[in-house]
């Protein structure tokens, strides 16, 4: 059967460039990067020349990026570095703000810190997922250190109002970091311009392969390794580097900066079509997230009197991978966090369905989709 892939917020196909630059670095340039002989220096330049890459995408210094195994771990070394920072300074703060709608690398790491004695406030948010920028404001105290909003909603792909939050964080001296997982190379990000401390990315959701990620932590700020071991990355993150995949994210990352608005409207006008299409065929189904504001390929909705399960089940008997919800959450058959806190009924988003668009898909895939999705809900 032809698979026809719409689920691109959980994961995406290594893109054929992206494959041919790593492979070498499994097979022939293979050096441990702190070794000093010459294939360890060939290994170090090729990081490095990917650290750039990376470094290039974001607008930011290429010294200001760690390499991590994945967006949940640079989630981790973000919230739970500053932290530590925070108690080993004996500062006094202890108190983080964060969303009820984040990823669950951050809300269980915020949960892991409030047992560790710190205070975490979960501000909520409104019916199209945008937090409120008052209610941010007023949570604030004096010992607040760190306000951590994600960019774009990973479940409904609200993009939030990121260069407001961190005027807000840094008019009273708080850190600002955001989790761009969805939003990295999905739409432009310039970390200067934007104001953002700390930002989290991962490989996989832009074309590199699973298990490399990193964190952009803007010079100044001071983290706490959580991971002990050597000196790599600075000292903030040890363990031996993950040449090839390195290799594989600056590459992806090298032509997301080239193809950016090429590709945003590509999605962008598959999104728009099946949206269209589905709305007209289907009449009572329910659009989740801003219709505006919004990642141009991700499309999340609602079928009443639907169980996500079933849906997808039907679906893939034709040859369509969708999702349910975030893919870190799909084992759980609790509903959606993220629709629970835009205030979709339980009953409701039990027919929660994500559709995530990507660079393989076609006009005529998405076609089939919007064909299939009407005679299954039928």
């Amino acid at each position: 059967m032809d698979i026809k892939y719409f689920d691109n917020a959980a994961t995406t196909k290594i893109k054929d460039e992206v494959l041919k630059e790593m492979l070498p670095y499994l097979m022939v340039e293979y050096g441990n990067p702190s070794s000093p002989y010459s294939l360890g220096r060939s290994a170090k330049r090729a990081m490095e020349n990917a650290r750039k890459k990376v470094s290039n995408l974001l607008n930011c210094s290429d010294d200001e990026i760690y390499f991590t195994s994945c967006g949940s771990e640079s989630d981790n070394l973000a919230l739970k570095g500053l932290s530590y920072i925070q108690k080993y300074k004996k500062t006094g703060k202890n108190h983080i703000i964060t969303s009820k709608i984040e990823h669950p690398a951050i809300l269980n790491t915020a949960k892991t810190l409030e047992k560790q004695g710190f205070k975490v406030t979960y501000i909520g948010v409104d019916k199209e997922g945008f937090i409120n920028l008052n209610q941010l404001e007023e949570e604030i105290t004096p010992e607040t250190f760190l306000i951590s909003i994600m960019f774009a909603n990973n479940e409904i792909g609200t993009i939030e109002p990121i260069e407001e939050i961190s005027k807000i964080a840094h008019k009273h001296n708080i850190i600002f970091h955001t989790d761009a997982v969805q939003a990295v190379g999905n739409v432009p990000i310039d970390v200067k311009k934007l104001g953002i401390d700390m930002l989290s990315l991962s490989g996989h959701k832009l074309y590199a392969p699973k298990g490399i990620g990193a964190l952009y932590v803007k010079n100044g700020i001071e983290i706490e390794r959580f991971l002990d071991g050597g000196s790599q990355e600075k000292g903030k993150r040890s363990g031996t580097e993950n040449i090839a995949e390195i290799v594989a994210l600056g590459k992806a990352c090298e032509i997301a900066n080239k193809n950016l608005p090429e590709y945003m409207q590509k999605l962008k006008g598959f999104r728009d079509y099946f949206l269209k299409n589905i709305t007209e065929k289907i009449p009572e189904v329910i659009i989740n997230g801003s219709l505006e504001k919004r990642l141009p390929g991700n499309c999340n909705l609602c079928f009443k009197n639907m169980e996500s399960g079933e849906l997808l089940l039907k679906l893939d008997e034709v040859g369509i991978c969708a999702a349910g919800r975030s893919a870190c959450s799909s084992s759980n058959s609790i509903p959606s966090h993220v629709l629970a806190a835009i205030g979709v009924p339980n009953e409701i988003a039990k027919g929660a369905l994500r559709i995530t668009f990507g660079d393989f898909n076609t006009q005529d895939e998405v076609e089939f989709l919007v064909k299939k999705l009407e005679e299954i809900v039928r």
